[in-house]
Formats: structure tokens, sequence, C-alpha cells
């Protein structure tokens, strides 16, 4: 299979959807790669390691596009690339189709193949081509956190740790998963006091059971959440619904309780976020503020860390990618059944539920389209 790897244009965006070894990977099972001039250079890549992994180098955007049957990205097509992508290309990147309708009917439109990362999904649930990110997210949410709790940027003033003879600052985790987990863990560290709210009690008592003595579990629910983001100096949204819109659990009323100078970091920021205030934010403008409670809203955090969120990315996705390019994506999906999930949009078609229903559109049988 021809396989291209664009370079990310997205604002900020530093990852490459492929590290050099990824591309030898493929390159030795006969299949051609193709990555644009300059591509890995924000995590570190010279087109020199790409080469002696055997692909070839092209200089542009529409290079890439215009000669591969797939292309492996990073983050979802942007306006500019819509034109670009052809009837029947496979795309296989994070798509998070749920948070907008003007990508969906694009891609709708354009009849390619699109295979979501974040919908590839496991006999047990877990998402295996989101947890590395959500893994560096979740442990951004407090490197960032920490940062504008500082005065310097609007923040509360407050060591997150405190220091003897003064009480550390009060974290809320809003949802247990991986980011949730990853987030509590280096609050943790840091010595803040945590508190992590899931719906789940069987997920509360697994995270009760591995967590040290400073984090504490609670219920999610309104009533919880609204008690306690009054009092808390750190809250971090870590709330998903796999393909779906994240719900508004923190509303604006909620937010006008809260004291001046508290920070929400809202990680599900891809699906739409789970605050009412939410929206997307770069990472060179990543904050806002409203009644004087700042937002960092940036939907592509691990970008900020992209040596570390490529090397881990390729790790998860590459096994997929090997297997749709020696078998077709057809077959692919036949034979492997967290890879169809991962199907969202297929000529022109929506395949996946969660898309559908975001925006009222007719679901097909994703079944159909494998036939």
């Amino acid at each position: 299979m021809i396989i291209g790897v664009p370079k990310e244009i997205k604002n900020n965006e530093n990852r490459i959807a492929l590290t050099p070894a990824g591309a030898a990977e493929l390159v030795k099972r006969g299949h051609e790669v193709y990555v644009q001039a300059g591509g890995g250079c924000g995590s570190g890549f010279k087109d020199e390691d790409y080469i002696h992994a055997g692909a070839i180098m092209l200089p542009t955007i529409e290079d890439i596009y215009g000669i591969a049957e797939m292309i492996i990205k990073v983050k979802e097509p942007i306006e500019s690339e819509y034109k670009l992508i052809k009837k029947g290309q496979i795309l296989y990147t994070y798509f998070h189709f749920a948070s907008s309708e003007t990508l969906t009917n694009a891609m709708i439109k354009n009849g390619s193949i699109c295979l979501a990362y974040e919908t590839v999904e496991l006999d047990d649930r877990s998402l295996p081509l989101l947890v590395p990110m959500s893994e560096v997210a979740g442990r951004m949410s407090v490197q960032e956190g920490a940062k504008y709790l500082e005065k310097t940027y609007g923040g509360y003033g407050v060591l997150l740790g405190g220091v003897p003879g003064v009480l550390p600052a009060k974290v809320l985790i809003i949802g247990g998963g991986i980011v949730g987990t990853e987030a509590a863990k280096m609050a943790a560290g840091l010595g803040a006091d945590v508190t992590i709210m899931d719906v789940s009690l069987k997920r509360l008592r697994y995270l009760d059971d591995i967590m040290p003595a400073n984090v504490k579990t609670m219920m999610s629910n309104e009533f919880n959440i609204r008690d306690l983001i009054q009092t808390h100096d750190l809250v971090i949204g870590a709330v998903l619904i796999p393909g779906a819109k994240a719900p508004h659990l923190v509303t604006r009323e909620m937010i006008k309780t809260m004291r001046p100078g508290t920070v929400m970091v809202d990680v599900a920021v891809d699906q739409g976020g789970c605050f009412e205030t939410t929206f997307a934010t770069t990472h060179a403008e990543p904050t806002f503020i409203v009644d004087e409670v700042i937002h960092y809203c940036v939907a592509n955090m691990p970008g900020a860390v992209p040596r570390t969120s490529t090397i881990a990315l390729t790790n998860a996705t590459l096994q997929y990618a090997i297997q749709i390019a020696g078998k077709g994506w057809r077959q692919a999906c036949i034979d492997s059944v967290p890879l169809r999930k991962g199907l969202n949009v297929v000529d022109g078609k929506v395949v996946y539920n969660g898309v559908a229903e975001a925006f009222n559109l007719p679901l097909v049988s994703v079944e159909t389209v494998l036939n």
C-alpha cells in the first residue's frame, strides 16, 4: 500500500503520526511510505532519519495527499485539507467528529474512509489508541494547571503542594478514566489535596485502592460537583463518552460561585468540553477568563510535548496501520473487531452511532459497508 504522512498544520501541532522506526516497519513489509519534508522536525526527527528508514520525502502536503492510498495523521483534517482528500482514500487519525459538524459533513461529502483512533475499542471497552495521548494529557493537565495558578498568570497564587505550615492546593478531577487517573497521580505526587470523581462505584473502589492517602474519591453528580468547585483551586475535566459529545457537567451558573483565580483545565475539549463555558484554544493563546475563573482549553495538549507524544502514539497505532496496509481497510476491519469500531464515516455514510446522534444524521450499519 502507498502510505502518506503529511506535516500537521493545525495551530502549534508539532507531532507527526509516524516515527522513523514506524516507517521502517511498514517499509520492510513491502509498503511505500511517503513523508512530507520537515514533517518530523517538531518532534525531533530529521528528514534523514526517515530516508534512512526507507521512506521517501515529498516537498508538499499536496504531493502527499495526491500519491497516498492511506493518510496517517495525528489530528483531524482542517479546512485547507478538505479539498486534497480523494474519494476512497483512507484517513487514519484522531477525528473527534461529534465535536464538529463542519468536519463531519466535509468527510461525508468527499467519500473518504475515516478510521478514528479514538473509537478503536477492545473487548474490555478500553480505547488503545486514545490511551497514550490521554496519559500525556492527564499528566499535562496538572502541569499546566499548576502554572496558571501562579499569580503571574492571574491565578489564585497557590503552590500545588504547599510548604510546611501552609496547606496544599485542592485539586478536583471530574472523571476517573485514564486522563483522570494520570492527573490524580501527578497532582498527588506534587503533594496536592486531590479529590477524584466518577459515576462508577466500581471504578471509585479501584482508585481508592491504588491511590496514595492524599487522593480521596467521591461519586460524581450535580450536587457534589456544585459543592466542591467552590472550594477547590484547580478543577480538571476528564470526562469521556467514546465517540460522542461530552456532557456539560460544570455549568456557567456553577462557575459564578467559584473563587476568583481558580483554574479550570478541560481535557474533554476535543469532544466539545465538559464545562459549559469551554471553547477550544491553542498553545499560542491557551487560556481565557470567564467570571474571573481561568479556563485552559487547548484542543491538542500533547502537541506541546511532541517528542514524547509522537513516540507514544506510534507505539499504539502502528500495529493497526500494519493490518490496514497489509489487508486493505475492508478486510482488516472484518478480521479485527476493535479496528471495525474505528470506522466512523465510510464512502459518505455515517457508521458510528455517536456521530449520527450528535448531528441527527442517518446511521448505516457498519456491516453494510463491509459487505
